[in-house]
Order: C-alpha cells, then sequence, then structure tokens
C-alpha cells in the first residue's frame, strides 16, 4: 500500500513549529557562551568551572539523545515532543533564576534531558512527513536550523547580556516554547504508541555511564592534573569498562538497546563519525572565539556576538547554494569542500595577533559558516540515504548523539589544552624576562625592577602575550582535524538518482 504524506499546505505549517522547537534546542548550544564572563562573575566560579555550563547541558543531551527511539514507539512521538518542549521551557527559567553554579549546571544538565529529543524527533518527523523525492528539500530546511542555531546564539547571548542580564539568555526559550507547543499541539497528527516497545535498561545504563564518565574527565582533568590524579584515572576506567560492556552487550542481546544493524550501514557509519568532527569545529571554535575576545580585545557582549554574526551569513548563502548544488554534483564533494573550508577558516584564526583588527574574525567566521552549511545537509542525506525506515528514529538519535559527544569532548579538550597551554607558554616568556637580558633592556630601557606597577604591567602584558599563543596553537589544532577528516568522506557510496529517492547508492 502507498504511503500518504500530508498536504505540502500542511507540511509547511508542521515543518515550521518543527523547526521553532529544534531552534530553540540548538540555539541554546552556544547562546550561553558569551555569557560566561557575566555567570562567572554572578556564581564567583574559575575560567575552568564556568565551561561546565555549556559541557553539561551537550553531555546531557548526548546522553539522553540515543532514548528517543524507544520512548517514541513507547508513547508517541507527539507525545515525547509535547512533553519535551514544556520541560525544556520550565527548565530554562530554573536556569534564569539560578543563583550559585551547582545550581546552574544542575538546571543545564535537565534542560538537556528535555531537549536531548527535540532535534532528532524533528529530523526524522521531517523525513516521515514528505515523499522521498523530498528528503533532499526537508533535510536542507533542518540543516538550516541545525548550522544557524549555534550560529545566531551568540549574537542573540550578547545582545540580550547586554541590554538585559545573562538570565535573559534562558528566560527567552518561554515564548517561543509555547508557540511551538500550541502549534504542534493542533497541527502534529498523533500515532497510536507502541505498548509493547521494550528498552534494553541495561544497554542504556552501561552507555549513559560510559558518557557521563568520559565527560566528567574530560571536565575536571584539567584542573586535577589529569593521570596523576586517582579520580581521573577511575573514570578513564570506569569509561573503558562501560563501553567495553556495552559493545559485548549489543552484539549478543536479543533486543538490545541500539541495534547493530545500524552499523552494518557503511554510509550511516562513516557519515555520523564525520560528524563527530564536525561537532568538534563548529563548536570548539564558538566556545574558543567569546573569552578571547572579551579577555585579549577587550570586547562588549554585545560586539562579540555582533563579529561572531557573519558565520550564520555566510551559513544561510551556502545553504542556498546547496539546495541548487545538492543534485548536480557529487555530495561527497560539497562535504569535502567544507571541511576544507572549516580549516581555512582556523588557519586564518591561527593568524591573529593581539594587533589584528575584527576584519580576520569576520571574514574567517563567514567562511566557516559556509563550510559548516557545505557539510551538514549532505552529509545528513548520505547518513539516511541506505538506512531501513524502522532505523530511523533510532539512527536520528545516534546521528545526533555522535555530533554532540563530539560538541562536548571537543570543548572540553580545547578549552584545557588552551589553560595547560597559557601556563606553559607563560612560564617559557618569562625565563627571558631578566634583569641582565639584552632583549629586555633593549625593549624595556629604564625598566623599573623595583617598581610595583611596572612589574605588575609587564605581568599582564605577558599573560595577554601566552594567552594569544596558546589560542592560536588551539586553532591550528582544529584546522589539523578538518584537513584530516577531509578524505574519509570519499569512502562514503555515492548516492544515485537522488531526485527519485534516498535508497540508491553506488556499490
Amino acid at each position: 500500500m502507498a504511503e500518504t504524506y500530508p498536504p505540502p499546505a500542511e507540511r509547511r505549517l508542521l515543518t515550521l513549529f518543527l523547526m521553532m522547537s529544534a531552534v530553540m534546542n540548538l540555539v541554546d548550544t552556544t547562546i550561553a557562551n558569551v555569557a560566561l564572563p557575566h555567570m562567572q562573575g554572578t556564581t564567583s566560579s574559575s575560567r575552568e568551572e564556568i565551561t561546565w555550563v555549556l559541557t553539561s547541558y551537550i553531555v546531557a543531551s548526548a546522553m539522553f539523545t540515543p532514548l528517543t527511539g524507544w520512548l517514541a514507539r513507547r508513547f508517541g512521538r507527539k507525545r515525547l515532543l509535547l512533553i519535551s518542549i514544556v520541560g525544556f521551557t520550565a527548565v530554562s527559567a530554573l536556569c534564569g533564576m539560578a543563583r550559585t553554579l551547582d545550581e546552574l549546571v544542575l538546571a543545564r544538565l535537565l534542560q538537556g534531558v528535555f531537549g536531548s529529543s527535540l532535534v532528532p524527533m524533528t529530523q526524522s518527523t521531517l523525513l516521515d512527513i514528505n515523499p522521498p523525492s523530498q528528503h533532499g528539500k526537508a533535510m536542507a530546511i533542518f540543516g538550516l536550523a541545525a548550522i544557524l542555531g549555534p550560529l545566531i546564539g551568540p549574537l542573540a547571548g550578547g545582545w540580550l547580556t547586554d541590554n538585559l542580564s545573562w538570565r535573559w539568555v534562558f528566560y527567552i526559550n518561554l515564548p517561543f516554547g509555547l508557540f511551538s507547543f500550541l502549534g504542534l499541539s493542533a497541527t502534529m497528527p498523533a500515532r497510536p504508541p507502541d505498548r509493547t516497545a521494550r528498552l534494553d535498561f541495561f544497554g542504556f545504563g552501561l552507555l549513559a555511564l560510559a558518557l557521563g564518565s568520559l565527560q566528567l574527565m574530560l571536565d575536571r582533568g584539567q584542573k586535577l592534573d589529569w593521570l596523576a590524579s586517582g579520580e581521573i584515572v577511575f573514570e578513564l576506567t570506569l569509561c573503558l569498562l562501560a563501553l567495553a560492556m556495552f559493545v559485548i552487550h549489543s552484539l549478543t542481546a536479543r533486543r538490545p538497546f541500539i541495534s547493530p544493524a545500524i552499523f552494518a550501514d557503511r554510509n550511516f557509519v562513516i557519515a555520523t563519525m564525520i560528524g563527530f568532527s564536525l561537532g568538534v569545529l563548529i563548536y570548539s571554535a564558538m566556545a574558543l572565539m567569546p573569552p578571547m575576545l572579551e579577555a585579549l580585545y577587550g570586547y562588549s557582549t554585545t560586539r562579540v556576538g555582533l563579529v561572531l554574526g557573519p558565520r550564520a551569513l555566510g551559513s544561510l548563502i551556502a545553504m542556498l547554494l546547496v539546495g541548487r548544488l545538492i543534485g548536480r554534483l557529487d555530495s561527497r564533494l560539497l562535504v569535502a569542500a567544507g571541511l576544507l573550508l572549516m580549516a581555512l577558516s582556523m588557519i586564518q584564526m591561527a593568524h591573529l595577533s593581539l594587533a589584528s583588527d575584527n576584519r580576520v574574525i569576520l571574514i574567517s567566521g563567514m567562511i566557516q559558516g559556509l563550510g559548516s552549511s557545505f557539510i551538514f545537509v549532505p552529509l545528513t542525506t548520505m547518513a539516511f540515504a541506505t538506512l531501513s525506515a524502522h532505523l530511523r528514529d533510532e539512527g536520528s538519535a545516534l546521528n545526533a548523539m555522535i555530533r554532540n559527544m563530539g560538541a562536548s569532548a571537543g570543548i572540553a579538550v580545547v578549552e584545557a589544552l588552551t589553560f595547560r597551554n597559557t601556563e606553559t607558554v607563560h612560564s617559557r616568556l618569562a625565563e627571558g624576562l631578566r634583569p641582565d637580558s639584552p632583549a629586555m633592556a633593549l625593549r624595556f630601557g629604564g625598566f623599573d625592577w623595583g617598581s610595583l606597577s611596572q612589574v605588575s604591567g609587564l605581568e599582564a602584558l605577558l599573560t595577554r602575550q601566552a594567552m594569544m599563543v596558546s589560542y592560536i596553537d588551539s586553532f591550528w589544532l582544529l584546522a589539523v582535524l578538518g584537513v584530516v577528516s577531509a578524505p574519509f568522506v570519499f569512502l562514503l557510496r555515492k548516492p544515485r538518482n537522488a531526485a527519485r529517492g534516498p535508497a540508491v547508492v553506488e556499490h
């Protein structure tokens, strides 16, 4: 029997409300970035600790995203979406009311839990309500939200923080949550739930334990000196054991939490791994930029948001181009070009200095937006081109989980490397600052080592230079990741006759 789809007008309306819930969730992955210094002051936390506001949200979303498939079957997709929107909106208000770092991180964890199903359910619903010939267009719309959401977050967060308060980066979710809830309640068709659907709680517990202990290790490693700490060694051991047990259990259980059949699809596996790199590239750069611009260049929060705004413009331009090119060019070429553009933007950032103006940041940001959009739509289309329809919910959840883990792990690792490298470079630069140094005499003739103000000024200059070098090294690292990831794109099978459906590929 031929599958029926909603009429075009109804599809457009449903797409609007779905996109609103997804964008609300995606914006929150980065909207808090520019407000971190203000949150740090309010909660009296360190630079390392305040990044938990970012990673706690992303890792909670990653941990609970795999539950989406079972929850959708067990309770119905519409009910799951509505409950998630209500919970996400309510917890957003709690984030805004938080008074301490513990309260804020806990609220962000809950926000990640409730928001974990919004993106995969939006993606799978768009695929279901559109015929196969429209899947490319549907994924372009979804990709626009997935890319623009994180990119417009800093712009909105900067304006709200400077003009109202950092708390409004969370309060802003309330009207959008209410509107999307009412819209989906009225337009989304309800499917009968499958009361017989079972959940592999043991498998889910092992996966959640592995992801949680990994993120905890990454978040606390810098503060506790990594493997010199017994806690870090314990968390690493726990992560590896839980992951190994999860793999063994998935291969031997009758109904595993994640079906091994998903991993038999080469396109899905490779595309998901490239998605991990995309998560690292986008979110790590977005986490590095606001504190760098505020601490080293003295930008206000609003100006930081404006300077980062061209990323969204570049993404929008690329989306319009991709929509025209995706059926005419090999999608693998688009993804590879996107990764190389991302690498190019990082290389440009790696050539910054304390004397640089904002033109480099604006241009590199636009290039990054172009690159991310060239990657997302064709990569998502190829990931699901050969995946069976009954695995779509599970695949969407797993795909989003891996991308989110790339984001959270990337932020934690890059931030830790930046902090550590700052100390290393500071130490090396300080070695040459001695009264008997000829370079010191040439550069700072008449320097008074007994003057507290002059010594303090020199220390501040030294710290700024060390921070600049450490940020540059982090951008070089991200550039290398983009270049190394590009060749793996050609391991994907090229979709054939995409306009007629996503199921045919070249072998």
